[in-house]
């Protein structure tokens, strides 16, 4: 075969020919040796392969055929919180030395574990340390001769695997530290997934408050469920204490160990608030209950000012009845010593509305915190009440009124048990910020039948729990409030005079009422009960000691 000087590649003569492309269309075996392709040397494939050698791939897997993914790899899937080996050491710890069973026994319960087997191991070591028999896995085999699950993960050799797996006791309270917190974690989890099911639900009958309210119960019952850190005190420790507020109360060279209420004889017989106490303050509608516990959270604020801390203390007000403005206009009123009334008509004179600004100026750093919020349940009053002891120090909890505070939705249904639930979760947060709790509560109408209106326990409305939970039970009592609408009637067979007689005798106990309160002490564990006369003016919804040297000089 000829070629011309145009097939000759780069215009020489001696290049090897290049292959007619329409030679490739045969397989190899059907080339001849002059149909054979020619390796050539490609430039841009050289400087490809160079460039593959100096910089390698991003990853050393990409040339590799895809792999399945593991079930644990999955995009979006994540597997529970747990440690199973945490819980095989516990297990074998418990196993080895049953006194390991006392440094977890105040706060593991055997659902806390994740594993069944393990939950049904703790539960089985339980029982029988409760009998007073020793748990290990010859006394454990026969609780699990017959048990289907365990025998099919070994039976009793798994009994072995466990004791075998055993801690050192001194570690024993530290991997139950671990379970208990895993648990937490996966119930958390299981709380957050329902929220978001219920969110998603069209279910009509529940609103978007009810299920807030329904996750802050939940969340504060999973927050309390291990809050086990007390136990037993030494006497020795115990005395220290008592010994300590004594100082203090000597100190103070009153004998008042508490925050001050700012009322002289109250103080007297109460010893001031102490902390961890529940404190319930009842009375009928319009006795003043609203009126002497903002005055007594007004004094203790405006003593811790004037103090710079030595006396009174911060106060939180949870007023589910009157907003907070209202409220600040009761203390505004009873500071500058201006009609409630004529200030919220605007029918004050020059004068007053000047001493009032003043005086406003004056309480503007008293710290006294309101909040209006309505219908709070315990688990909301106790989130802000730390979050406010956080923020600015916390020394006395007020709300204002108890059966306004929601009860949780299991509870809704019952109202003993809702109030019962009420004043126990109150309790508990007084025990757990270490701080008094003012509780305001209505009365039965019972009072309202007898011909002494005075208030008993047996008027408490809606729960004996009430009664039960509080440290003190106070009653508010006017004796005015019932002579004032029980004005004398001239009767069918009365002569004029003895009707006049009688007539002038109520006009003059009524004005000796006029400006005379009761408070009732009829419940104490840390001292006698009592009646404590107040000087009461209306005009101004202001409190005070009856003798008028005593009432606080705002």
């Amino acid at each position: 075969m000829t070629h011309s000087d145009d097939d000759i590649p780069f215009g020489g003569a001696d290049e090897p020919p290049l292959a007619d492309p329409d030679d490739y269309a045969a397989g190899p075996d059907e080339m001849g040796p002059q149909d054979a392709p020619v390796d050539t040397p490609d430039i841009d494939r050289d400087i490809q392969l160079a460039e593959a050698e100096i910089q390698p791939p991003a990853t050393q897997t990409e040339w590799l055929p895809a792999r399945k993914k593991n079930v644990l790899e999955i995009e979006g899937f994540r597997t529970p919180p747990c440690n199973f080996e945490a819980e095989k050491a516990l297990l074998g710890a418990l196993m080895a030395n049953n006194k390991a069973y006392d440094k977890v026994s105040e706060f593991l319960r055997p659902e806390h574990f994740a594993d069944p087997i393990h939950t049904k191991v703790f539960a089985a070591c339980i029982a029988l340390m409760e009998r007073g028999q020793i748990a290990d896995p010859i006394t454990l085999s026969n609780f699990f001769d017959r048990d289907q699950q365990l025998s099919e993960i070994g039976g009793n050799e798994y009994l072995v695997e466990l004791a075998a797996s055993a801690v050192t006791i001194i570690n024993a309270a530290e991997y139950g530290r671990i379970i208990y917190d895993l648990y937490i974690k996966r119930e958390l989890i299981h709380l957050g997934t329902e929220m978001v099911n219920k969110a998603h639900s069209g279910d009509v009958t529940t609103n978007a408050v009810d299920q807030i309210q329904t996750a802050e119960q939940a969340l504060f019952n999973l927050a309390s469920m291990g809050e086990v850190e007390g136990g037993f005190k030494s006497f020795r420790d115990s005395l220290f204490e008592a010994i300590q507020q004594a100082q203090i109360a000597h100190q103070r060279g009153g004998g008042l160990a508490g925050v001050t209420t700012g009322l002289r004889d109250l103080d007297k017989a109460l010893g001031g608030l102490h902390k961890s106490d529940l404190l319930i303050l009842a009375g009928r509608p319009s006795m003043g209950k609203t009126a002497l516990v903002t005055c007594i959270a007004y004094n203790a604020a405006y003593a811790y000012k004037r103090s710079q801390g030595k006396e009174g203390g911060v106060v939180g007000f949870y007023s589910l009845e009157m907003s907070a403005e209202q409220l600040a206009g009761r203390i505004l009123s009873q500071a500058c010593a201006v009609n409630s009334s004529a200030m919220r008509k605007g029918e004050m004179s020059n004068e007053e509305f000047e001493r009032t600004v003043a005086a406003s100026q004056e309480l503007m750093d008293t710290p006294l915190y309101i909040d209006d919020t309505p219908g709070l349940t315990v688990s909301a009053l106790r989130t802000r009440a730390r979050r406010l002891k956080r923020q600015h120090g916390l020394d006395c909890i007020i709300v204002d009124y108890l059966q306004l505070v929601s009860g949780s939705p299991e509870t809704k249904n019952n109202r003993v048990n809702e109030i019962s639930e009420i004043t126990r979760g109150l309790k508990m947060l007084a025990k757990e910020l270490e701080v008094p709790v003012i509780a305001l509560s209505q009365l039965s109408r019972a009072v309202e039948q007898r011909e002494d209106k005075r208030p008993q326990l047996s008027d408490l409305r809606e729960s004996g729990s009430i009664e039960q939970d509080a440290d003190v039970v106070m009653f508010i009592y006017r004796e005015f409030y019932y002579l004032d609408r029980s004005e004398p009637v001239k009767r069918e067979s009365e002569g004029d005079d003895k009707y006049s007689e009688r007539y002038q005798m109520w006009e003059q106990r009524k004005e000796e009422m006029e400006n005379r309160s009761e408070v009732v002490i009829a419940k104490q564990r840390h001292g006698p009960l009592a009646n404590i006369p107040l000087y009461f003016k209306g005009e101004f919804t202001q409190f005070g000691d009856l003798d008028e040297e005593h009432i606080p000089d705002y």
